[in-house]
């Protein structure tokens, strides 16, 4: 309870005085000057990212799409690929490769529209933490 009794008083005892208009006034501008940039800087940046998100969009859909045709394209019966040693793992892996390499690129392309959705959602959470310190 004492130290809250000194606490106040120094700060009862502490009048600020303010001598130079000038000074203060042109180091506001200077901080004031300071957050616009860093504001200008955060709005090139999230346009920067919607680029990228648009450009990598572009490119999932388009190498997906390629990669699709070419799996289904090709006759059911040949494999994608096949070993010289005929051990029974790799034969199955052989006879099974259409579906696995069409799982595996259904997985891909989940996680790829996941990524995309989560930094959408990140850019947003961003563009409204800027427009609430504004």
């Amino acid at each position: 309870m004492t130290k809250d009794k000194a606490l106040e008083e120094l700060f009862l005892a502490k009048k600020p005085h303010f001598d130079d208009h000038d000074i203060f006034m042109a180091s506001l501008a200077k901080r004031l000057d300071a957050v616009e940039f860093i504001h200008q800087h955060q709005e090139a940046t999230i346009r920067r990212y919607k680029m990228a998100m648009i450009a990598t969009f572009v490119v999932g859909i388009i190498s997906g799409a390629i990669t699709m045709a070419f799996i289904l394209s090709m006759p059911a019966d040949v494999p994608l690929f096949t070993f010289q040693v005929q051990t029974r793992y790799l034969l199955w892996f052989a006879e099974n490769s259409r579906l696995i390499a069409t799982i595996a690129l259904a997985l891909v392309m989940t996680f790829g529209m996941m990524s995309i959705i989560s930094n959408v959602q990140d850019i947003m959470r961003m563009r409204k933490k800027i427009t609430v310190n504004i």
